[in-house]
């Protein structure tokens, strides 16, 4: 068996070999319309990065309006505990007055009555 190939079976081997690189330029195009150009990524990515910083922002102005709030309620619970231990004592005072007055005149009768 000869190992030279004949006319025809060249031409069809070349026909063969056209039209795999044909299919891989099909291949090639089709990958390089899915491509984003430089252009569009760069903007793509400046929005990116100003989306994030913005973002960013929000979510310092949300911590420290958060932490206002933390101190603003902190701030409420000693006032309210300071408030209601004011009136426990007052309410003390409202009773213990009343009967020291009572024990004083009492104490002021028995003198009187003794000291007769």
């Amino acid at each position: 068996m000869p190992e030279d190939l004949s006319v025809g079976e060249l031409g069809r081997q070349v026909g063969a070999l056209r039209q795999e690189i044909h299919v891989l330029g099909q291949g090639i195009n089709s990958r390089l319309d899915k491509v984003v150009s430089t252009e569009v990524y760069s903007l793509q990515s400046a929005y990116t990065d100003q989306r994030i910083t913005g973002l960013s922002q929000d979510v310092q102005k949300i911590s420290d309006a958060r932490d206002a709030l933390e101190t603003a309620f902190e701030q409420y619970q000693l006032s309210e505990r300071d408030r209601r231990e004011r009136e426990r004592q007052a309410r003390l005072y409202q009773m213990i007055v009343p009967v020291l007055m009572g024990l004083l005149s009492a104490a002021i009768a028995v003198w009187a009555v003794v000291a007769k």
